[in-house]
């Protein structure tokens, strides 16, 4: 069941709420994603109020499928001037980032049982989220750290539209490593915007970009 900031009857009992998970979600975005600079295109879409944030009540890896799904059948059929993206928050499941990391080869492959790979792409976010041979503290895994897991649902069209109007697109990602490099763990804790689980020692395996 996907919950929203407008529909939040019969929400079920749970820290936190779904209207907490999706503004600390707005505010990570607003003051890390955004106001980093950490993704160049992020700032039309939520200008232009374009972002959908959906907050899933799944437990567990199957009912999670089940919510991807849905949402990507709702983003496929939206317009990009109503919907350009969606982050589907998860908050009770796959808060361990060792499970999170498996999910995504089942998310690929519904994404491809959908036809809509080459439409629609997924990227990651996690609290706990850890680069492959990064160390459990190295900033740098803060990139990609967000207050909830999360799945980024993205149109391919608009990003390539975004990497054309951008021409050091390929340096964003050496360029956000070097950002929080320099803002370093006491700069990342004043934004507020901490992960809402500690961080654990993990290998991550690489994925695709």
């Amino acid at each position: 069941m996907i919950i929203l900031t407008d529909a939040m009857n019969d929400i079920p009992e749970c820290t936190p709420s779904p209207r907490q998970a999706i503004l600390a979600t707005q505010r990570w975005l607003e003051k890390a994603v955004i106001g980093l600079n950490l993704c160049p295109f992020a700032k039309a879409v939520h200008a232009k109020r374009q972002i959908r944030y959906a907050v899933s009540d799944a437990r567990n890896a199957e009912e999670l499928r089940q919510d991807l799904v849905a949402e990507l059948h709702l983003l496929h059929e939206a317009t990009p001037d109503d919907i350009d993206t969606t982050l589907l928050i998860h908050p009770w499941a796959l808060n361990d980032f060792l499970d999170y990391n498996d999910f995504l080869d089942t998310a690929d492959a519904a994404l491809e049982a959908l036809g809509l790979d080459g439409e629609i792409q997924i990227a990651s976010f996690h609290p706990q989220y850890q680069f492959a041979d990064a160390p459990a503290d190295d900033i740098a895994n803060y990139t990609n750290r967000s207050p909830y897991p999360i799945l980024h649902l993205l149109r391919e069209a608009s990003i390539d539209r975004a990497v054309a109007a951008f021409p050091d697109a390929s340096e964003i990602f050496e360029r956000n490593i070097e950002t929080m490099r320099q803002l370093g763990q006491d700069g990342w804790r004043s934004l507020d915007v901490d992960a809402s689980a500690p961080p654990r020692q993990v290998t991550r395996k690489e994925r695709k970009s």
